[in-house]
């Protein structure tokens, strides 16, 4: 099975350039784990009944009284062309920078600290804003009133939907299937235009996290191939109510504690302009990643290759459900940079589990490891084979549960059927409660779980073995089986926090780069 405690054993990967890439952090980088004391939680409790709501209508008003002033500035407007800023927009823009700006004093920001100085868009007409971390991460776009890139269908939510119309977004429609190419499209129009357009202001992590680490920047931001500038921001306060991720505290509970807060820190940073080099504007992810290793460095944290396809991996639906500190977002990553997910992946898997189970659990080491998988050593196959490693040798069978569920997360039955297949006895195709165990602890990337409970509730015949078939039908009868056994045996093993159901970008950025992105995504090394 995974295990965390054996850490990868390579040095840091070399971008080609002389400079190494910085050590992926230990936590997950998509889980808020906020825990309340006994102090904490009284003073939130005076605060709810007392100035919470007091700012909540203030906050809630603040808004209703931007709304006629967007809506007269956004009228007969095009969206194609930009008019000359008249006087009347021009006070129109000062209103709602201060009506935006009371708001936020409202909710407790009472001073905002801003170092360095904003670039003009003729200077830069992207700016990069990192971390990610929380809807709060709306205030440097109320600030500047710059353009971000958003989902299509915000523009007809009641209000919302005015206020972000004024700022001039640039729009991805789910329901064209063309979509992101027009707004890379449209971005490099706005940004060739010498400073016409106002500044496009673009998170490109293109998803929320806990500001432990840089997560691997998407290019779309980058693409346009022009001059960039850097933008930090930072929550120095005590206790962070500020962090909405996928694991964690939900939006309006966010929302309730930091308003509860008698004071909320903010701060943002321009960095100075970033122009890419003739490499660099041939090669967007090159441009992204040392944009992102700029701003790791500003910020003092690691970076790191996860991606918004990890946190996909982490939170989709299923039987089993990943444990908050599972080791399969490391694997995952890993093997997105071997290239071992391609199209044909149930061929390759069904193959992957015939090899398997032809050996019969006979350990490999990491030459065999290498032959089996057919490629040659490298660090990062060094780095996968630490994570099974036992000893020197590893259970191909594991790394084949741990591949499915990375290249299938929601099909959890499909990879039991697999695991089955490898583990199970010739005569019957059997196993016992420490296969079992072995299955699932490699399928969940834990180093330990107690399965004597599910093992004993699907083995009724008391025959020390059971059958995927005997599992499957356990499963069909029982769906919430990983939750009525697992979790109540392993406590600690998964978040308390509910969370949504269905990923999707919780930020203010959509993810917008082109799916195939043939002759610019070329590999960094």
């Amino acid at each position: 099975h995974l295990r965390r405690s054996r850490k990868p054993r390579s040095s840091p990967a070399d971008l080609g350039d002389g400079k190494k890439e910085l050590a992926p952090p230990v936590r997950n980088p998509f889980l808020h784990d906020l825990r309340l004391g006994p102090l904490q939680k009284a003073k939130i409790a005076i605060m709810t009944v007392t100035l919470f709501p007091v700012r909540l209508f203030l906050a809630a008003f603040m808004m209703l009284l931007a709304w006629p002033f967007a809506f007269i500035a956004a009228v007969g407007r095009s969206e194609t062309a930009v008019e000359p800023q008249c006087l009347w927009r021009r006070l129109v823009d000062i209103l709602l920078r201060t009506i935006m700006r009371v708001m936020w004093f409202a909710g407790g920001f009472h001073w905002m600290t801003v170092k360095g100085r904003q670039a003009l868009p003729s200077e830069a007409p992207i700016l990069t804003l990192a971390p990610h971390s929380s809807y709060f991460d709306a205030i440097p776009v109320t600030m500047t009133m710059s353009s971000i890139v958003m989902k299509a269908e915000s523009k007809d939510i009641p209000l919302w939907g005015t206020l972000i119309k004024y700022i001039r977004p640039v729009f991805v429609s789910r329901s064209d299937q063309d979509s992101r190419r027009k707004t890379v499209e449209e971005i490099k129009r706005r940004a060739h235009s010498g400073g016409e357009w106002p500044q496009i202001m673009i998170f490109p992590e293109g998803t929320c996290t806990n500001r432990s680490c840089l997560i691997t920047f998407k290019p779309g931001a980058f693409i346009p191939a022009v001059p960039v500038q850097p933008v930090v921001i930072r929550y120095p306060n005590e206790m962070d109510t500020i962090t909405w991720t996928w694991q964690g505290p939900g939006a309006f509970k966010i929302l309730w504690l930091t308003l509860c807060q008698l004071h909320n820190e903010f701060e943002i940073e321009y960095l100075p302009i970033y122009s890419p080099s003739e490499e660099e504007k041939e090669n967007p992810a090159l441009f992204a990643h040392n944009v992102r290793r700029l701003m790791a460095e500003a910020l003092k944290v690691p970076v790191t290759d996860y991606s918004f396809e990890d946190c996909q991996l982490a939170m989709v639906e299923g039987q089993l459900p990943l444990p908050v500190d599972t080791c399969l977002l490391e694997f995952a990553k890993l093997v997105r940079r071997l290239g071992l997910k391609p199209r044909n992946m149930d061929k390759i898997l069904h193959d992957y589990g015939n090899k398997a189970a032809a050996l019969q659990g006979k350990k490999q080491n990491l030459e065999a490891f290498a032959k089996y998988v057919e490629l040659p050593t490298s660090d990062m196959l060094r780095d996968m084979f630490a994570l099974f490693d036992e000893n020197g040798i590893m259970d191909v069978r594991e790394f084949v549960i741990a591949l499915s569920v990375v290249c299938q997360p929601a099909k959890t039955l499909e990879t039991i059927k697999l695991a089955f297949e490898m583990f199970g006895a010739q005569e019957d195709g059997a196993i016992t409660e420490n296969e079992l165990a072995c299955i699932l602890k490699t399928a969940l990337g834990v180093g330990d779980l107690k399965v004597t409970g599910l093992f004993r509730a699907i083995n009724t015949q008391g025959k020390g073995k059971i059958t995927y078939e005997q599992f499957r039908v356990f499963a069909e009868h029982h769906p919430d089986y990983a939750e009525e056994f697992l979790f109540s045996e392993n406590v600690g093993f998964w978040s308390s926090n509910k969370v949504s159901s269905t990923p999707v970008a919780n930020g203010f950025c959509s993810d917008f780069s082109p799916i195939e992105q043939d002759p610019s995504q070329k590999k960094l090394n």
